[in-house]
């Protein structure tokens, strides 16, 4: 279904670079045609591992809103665990997906609103494409070649050039590996239908 603004919401906890990743997200989508682009946090308790949100929305026109996402197209969930504590698929339009970071199946899981729902393991491909800093693997960008498949919103090219521009040398080949990686191994359970007019 066609928006005027695609909205998402990004569910990760403190220290997984979610705002990070939003913000990479936003530059792809510039890069992609979006002539409005925006990437805010939400933060509640400021601590590792606590939940944290991020937001994007990109439109073809300039965005003149900035509140938090109340009503997301797309959800990225970075860590699965959230999915004990919170309700990710809150809000989320009946045509919406929500786009798992784990190694099962999209099938598995059974969410509180009947939402789309695909998964990739971006941990894993993070891990295999050596993007581990002082033992903590960096999976957050790898999670964005799952968006570009999962999503179809964002060409893979848009998210490669984005992470090239946010990491150079060899650390932004990884990053671009991992997130080849990662949108090869993305599942869902059905065709997403999302298109921004």
């Amino acid at each position: 279904m066609e928006r005027k603004c695609i909205e998402v919401r990004w569910h990760g906890r403190g220290g997984q670079g979610a705002v990070t990743a939003a913000m990479i997200l936003a530059q792809a989508a510039y890069y992609d045609g979006y002539k409005g682009v925006t990437a805010a946090p939400f933060f509640g308790a400021e601590r590792r591992g606590a939940p944290v949100i991020a937001t994007n929305r990109f439109a073809r026109e300039p965005i003149r809103t900035f509140s938090l996402v109340e009503h997301p197209d797309v959800v990225v969930v970075l860590d699965e665990t959230l999915l004990r504590v919170v309700d990710v698929s809150f809000g989320v339009r009946p045509d919406g997906i929500v786009l798992i970071n784990s190694s099962k199946a999209p099938e598995e899981f059974v969410l509180k609103n009947p939402v789309n729902v695909a998964t990739t393991n971006a941990e894993k491909w993070a891990r295999e494409s050596g993007l581990i800093v002082a033992g903590s693997v960096l999976f957050n960008t790898t999670i964005l070649g799952g968006f570009a498949k999962a999503t179809g919103l964002i060409c893979q090219e848009s998210i490669e050039k984005a992470l090239r521009n946010h990491f150079s040398g060899e650390a932004g080949e990884k990053n671009v590996h991992g997130a080849r990686q990662a949108y090869a191994g993305t599942a869902v359970i059905h065709e997403c239908t999302l298109a921004c007019a």
